[in-house]
């Protein structure tokens, strides 16, 4: 098997625009391979425009990333529909599928990613996405390696595996906005209200332990899901490992994840390394069939 290479998930939280711009001009000289750009959570965030988007897309081109646009994962109006099949048809930069209806709109017309709320859980499933041009798919945060093994041994030959492998993993979208709610307001009157969580709003059980993360519309793993130890497996079936952004650090995750991945460094040295620069504590259950909260392999490197 080559060499595992690097992805950056889309930015899921809302960020002004100049802390994006700041953002990506630090990953124009990461050593991630491919950057996934585009608002995957709310349409109302719009520190970007589609331009800008393009724009970022263009530098990280030149800077040697391969560049793909990710499509909105809930959609709830026709203006949400058009702005995705903008995206579709932009012409120049692959498309990771969110949606079936971002699937609908590149099917038979150019090759695409599945996205992981795209929800593919079996062979089946994904042959048939496959048929419709499908290359490269991310694996749903909460199958494990075992289920991941499975779906290998049926995978159509040249299809590639990517695994959420670092960040707070997306768990359930919703029509109602949470972090409206929070603030006791209406979506339509959110002000952007969560541009004042770039990392999410906590919520805590009433024994004050960290529960889950509250990101507009999208609820989040309050626990950072990490995989770094399968970078080190010669025998791991996956191509692509995804960090997903963070406000602060990321540097030194991806700089991590990439010494381990040249063998520079060993995962079990990288991980309390990886504790420094991380918001919340680390998890890693679901992909051990395990709850998702639970720390399996972390759990031997304290």
């Amino acid at each position: 098997m080559t060499t595992a290479r690097l992805s950056l998930g889309p930015i899921q939280e809302h960020w002004a625009k100049e802390k994006m711009l700041d953002f990506y001009r630090t990953i124009e000289s990461s050593p991630v391979d491919i950057v996934y750009l585009g608002e995957t959570v709310c349409s109302k965030r719009r520190s970007f425009r589609h331009q800008d988007w393009i724009d970022v897309a263009e530098r990280l081109q030149a800077a040697g990333k391969e560049v793909v646009l990710s499509t909105l994962a809930l959609l709830e109006a026709n203006s949400e529909l058009g702005y995705v099949r903008k995206l579709c048809t932009n012409g120049r930069f692959t498309v990771e599928a969110n949606d079936m209806s971002a699937v609908q709109l590149l099917a038979g017309k150019t090759r695409f990613v599945g996205g992981p709320s795209l929800n593919i859980y079996n062979p089946r499933t994904l042959s048939k996405l496959v048929e419709l041009g499908l290359f490269r798919w991310t694996l749903p945060v909460e199958l494990s390696k075992n289920a991941l093994a499975g779906i290998q041994q049926e995978m159509p030959p040249g299809v590639e595996a990517e695994v959420f492998a670092w960040g707070r993993m997306p768990i359930a979208y919703s029509a109602r906005c949470y972090t409206a709610r929070a603030h006791k307001v209406s979506k339509d009157d959110c002000a952007h209200c969560c541009i004042d969580y770039p990392d999410g709003l906590m919520l805590s059980t009433r024994d004050n332990e960290d529960f889950l993360v509250i990101n507009g519309i999208q609820t989040q793993s309050a626990r950072v899901h990490n995989l770094i130890h399968e970078l080190g497996d010669p025998t791991a079936l996956i191509d692509v490992f995804r960090i997903s952004p963070q406000s602060e650090h990321i540097e030194q995750v991806i700089s991590l994840f990439d010494q381990v991945r040249s063998r520079s460094m060993e995962a079990t040295e990288a991980v309390p390394e990886l504790r420094r620069f991380s918001a919340s504590d680390l998890c890693d259950g679901y992909w051990h069939d395990e709850a998702g909260m639970a720390s399996c392999i972390q759990a031997r490197t304290a």
